[in-house]
């Protein structure tokens, strides 16, 4: 299974995601592609997740497969929650300051063990993007190359790239809070490249702080800026759908390649009997029954709502999502995490539960791309996290977007106005908006118009995912560079 190097060492890759749902799906994804193409992985987990993994897969669920194994390092924070995402401020600040010297030492007793492991040194390190922190100590010690991971798209890393010099204009923090409601916010950004017309609104979320010192804000931007000290760069998105932005920063860093769908690169190199197939990351326990529920309805007639591993609601969100779904008459899969709703457990309303006797399945979580997949799933409402929106295009469904933090925002101007394949739930949840916007999805003419054009979106993914696809050569590229 070796894979060399020009002097002929064998090739080990320590893969490390940032601590979040998403991107621990994304890197897992990566990490099973290089260990097609012969690659040792080594998958460092902070311990809470790789615990949290456990609870929800079985004992078993990590053991791996020759040539892969998972690894965990401390994130020094208190214990939380086994059910719940940690505290997103909290979890920046941990990678700051607490995560370097345990991952160093990582990599330290690694190469010290590696004459008499299978494993050989490490000879790569691929970090999430916002992991720099934590890498690149290690990265400079050991003289071992970092290639980061963006597992956001390129229109979202172009956004939190400017956080530098809108702070050098002028125009963040904000002056008080007014300015979330005055109009500022539609001030029109006409310097970043291949963004015309970009507004402050538009721009990733934690712009919009009067807090010079926000923990979100000032984390985003030094990580962007660090993201010249990789090798290279893989962002999770494809060409078509970016050219672009994508060629905008192909001017601005030495190697950019925008290698994804990965779950599509996945399922054309890796076999259905490979044991691989059988390594999953999620955090939370898959409820499979959903999938037979899903049989039993017609064709394209079912919303699958699910506002991924970190939004919460308030409680009257809650219930103006359930009156509007509800009055909506349409079947509905509706994924209710435990941790949900803010400061309360997420109890629907007993008018919404009669109301959807017989149409309406709950789950605290499910296997996502084979619900999107899914014959009857006609459409997603969604919180705009990228991975929901690029496995929305892979699959072709049409999707609500109802963004909460960071680049979701990004995400959502992107797939309503760019891309054509999205309708946006603004301003206050309100039953009738909801109701509104399920039927126009679902029935209307522009629901039929975003599912040709998603569509479309979806056959040019899988072009890019093809043998000679622009995805399929850039991981090709990637590997070769990485080998010479």
């Amino acid at each position: 299974m070796d894979t060399q190097t020009a002097t002929g060492q064998r090739s080990h890759a320590v893969c490390i995601p940032s601590p979040y749902q998403s991107h621990i799906g994304a890197m897992l994804k990566l990490a099973k592609l290089l260990h097609t193409k012969g690659f040792y992985i080594s998958f460092v987990n902070t311990e809470y997740n790789h615990r949290r993994l456990l609870k929800s897969r079985g004992n078993r669920a990590l053991d791996g497969c020759r040539g892969f194994q998972f690894l965990t390092i401390t994130d020094g924070l208190p214990p939380s929650d086994a059910d719940s995402s940690q505290d997103l401020r909290a979890v920046c600040d941990a990678i700051r300051n607490n995560m370097s010297a345990p991952f160093s030492d990582l990599i330290s007793n690694l190469n010290h063990t590696a004459s008499s492991s299978d494993f050989p040194p490490v000879t790569r390190i691929f970090s999430d993007g916002f992991m720099s922190f934590v890498t690149n100590d290690a990265a400079q010690e050991f003289r071992i190359p970092i290639i980061s991971l963006w597992t956001i798209p390129a229109c979202a890393f172009m956004g939190f790239k400017q956080y530098r010099t809108l702070r050098e204009k002028g125009l963040t923090p904000l002056k008080d809070t007014s300015y979330l409601t005055n109009g500022y916010l539609d001030t029109i950004i006409d310097w970043i490249p291949e963004m015309k017309d970009i507004k402050l609104w538009d721009l990733p979320t934690y712009l919009r702080s009067t807090d010079h010192d926000d923990i979100a804000y000032n984390f985003t931007m030094d990580a962007t800026e660090r993201a010249n000290t990789a090798s290279a760069m893989i962002i999770h998105t494809f060409d078509a759908l970016e050219s672009e932005l994508l060629n905008a920063l192909s001017s601005m860093y030495p190697r950019v390649y925008a290698i994804g769908p990965l779950s599509l690169l996945l399922d054309k190199l890796v076999k259905e009997e490979s044991p691989m197939k059988s390594i999953d990351c999620s955090l939370w326990r898959e409820d499979t029954e959903c999938l037979r529920w899903l049989d039993s309805k017609e064709p394209n007639s079912v919303l699958y709502i699910n506002f991924g591993s970190i939004a919460v609601l308030t409680r009257e969100e809650l219930i103006e999502f359930a009156t509007g779904l509800a009055n909506s008459k349409h079947p509905l899969l509706w994924i209710i995490r435990p941790d949900l709703v803010s400061g309360d457990l997420a109890i629907l309303p007993r008018e919404f539960i009669e109301e959807t006797e017989g149409r309406c399945m709950l789950a605290c979580w499910c296997p996502q791309e084979a619900v999107l997949n899914h014959f009857s799933v006609g459409g997603f409402l969604t919180h705009c996290g990228w991975n929901s929106i690029i496995e929305s295009v892979s699959a072709g469904v049409p999707i609500i977007c109802w963004p909460a933090f960071g680049d979701q925002r990004t995400n959502c101007t992107y797939a309503c106005n760019k891309w054509e394949i999205g309708l946006e739930l603004s301003g206050a949840v309100k039953r009738e908006e909801v109701e509104r916007l399920v039927r126009e999805l679902m029935d209307g003419d522009k629901g039929k118009q975003m599912k040709k054009r998603i569509t479309e979106w979806k056959s040019l993914a899988q072009e890019a995912t093809n043998p000679n696809g622009s995805s399929s050569m850039n991981f090709d590229k990637l590997l070769n560079e990485l080998l010479t």
